[in-house]
């Protein structure tokens, strides 16, 4: 019985001793990113495996740009669209979890997630967009990481470019010339409100965007005008 316990221990110490380990190493890439710009993110890890699966010589469409070469618009209408308390909280939106939670519960399914820009970048820079509590923990905890080691214009900046916009299309730069054949600086508060909705899917609105989601993008247009951006 001893010899149980003392192996038991033993693999239990193993087993923090791994988490801590993990933990510090997701650590150092948020601290090596607050200033070096991602060159892949886990997203774009398992998209472009899945994108290889189906043809071996694809790549994806990805251009880092720097925050000031991102159009005031966009980032108005992400937060507009995403995250309106965004630059006042610290990496949580509590009111906005509990209205989620209270939406699925009504719906009696999850159709509502009440993340922020904080929590949805630490899912795309590290994690996977499945469904789990251990998940959720782990993006809980690398979201206090970032809201305590970067200021939210990084934050922003770094989302802009990372988030998924398409198939393949990886930040604002590859999405406004995907979409609209010019630059992320010189994005409009319209075509920026039409990224902005895309967001919660943007795979299935890259093939269809319509009259339902164009009336999303209008109200998200008129409320990008009073957007906060860091």
């Amino acid at each position: 019985m001893k010899t149980l316990w003392h192996w038991t221990k033993r693999a239990l110490l193993g087993l923090v001793l791994l988490f801590v380990a993990y933990q510090l190493w997701l650590l150092g890439h948020v601290l090596w990113w607050k200033w070096v710009p991602p060159s892949e993110t886990s997203f774009m890890s398992l998209r472009l495996g899945e994108l290889n699966a189906q043809q071996p010589d694809a790549e994806l469409r990805y251009r880092w740009v720097p925050y000031e070469r991102i159009s005031i618009h966009l980032k108005r209408a992400v937060i507009a669209a995403e995250d309106d308390k965004f630059v006042d909280h610290e990496g949580f939106d509590w009111d906005g979890i509990q209205k989620a939670i209270e939406k699925n519960q009504k719906k009696g399914k999850a159709v509502a997630g009440g993340s922020t820009i904080s929590q949805q970048l630490a899912k795309n820079l590290f994690l996977s967009p499945s469904r789990s509590y251990f998940r959720k923990a782990e993006e809980a905890i690398i979201t206090v990481m970032i809201e305590t080691l970067w200021d939210k214009r990084r934050i922003l900046e770094v989302y802009l470019n990372v988030v998924e916009w398409g198939n393949g299309i990886f930040g604002c730069e590859a999405a406004a010339q995907r979409y609209f054949k010019i630059s992320a600086a010189q994005l409009a508060p319209a075509q920026s409100a039409r990224l902005a909705v895309m967001l919660p899917n943007p795979r299935k609105y890259e093939k269809t965007f319509g009259p339902r989601l164009a009336a999303h993008a209008a109200r998200i247009q008129g409320r990008a005008n009073y957007a906060e951006v860091p």
